[in-house]
């Protein structure tokens, strides 16, 4: 499962970041999502949700989302 059918408020633990633009791959991870972390979805908008990782909120359009795959 990626982000973006996450439940609002669940705490997840992220599996794996699948993209191949590296660029993409750097901005995740300097938001702290990477292998192994939580994160949780705070609230979701139109096109985007509000993401808590380690300890700041992020704003993250549907595209990235779909990158941030999910443990079970």
């Amino acid at each position: 499962m990626n982000l973006s059918g996450a439940q609002l408020g669940k705490e997840y633990i992220i599996k794996e970041i699948l993209t191949d633009d590296e660029e993409l791959n750097s901005f995740l991870f300097s938001l702290g999502c990477y292998s192994g972390e939580p994160i949780t979805v705070v609230s979701q908008m139109r096109g985007g949700f509000v993401i808590s990782v380690k300890d700041g909120r992020y704003n993250i359009d549907q595209n990235l989302a779909e990158a941030i795959l999910l443990q079970d």
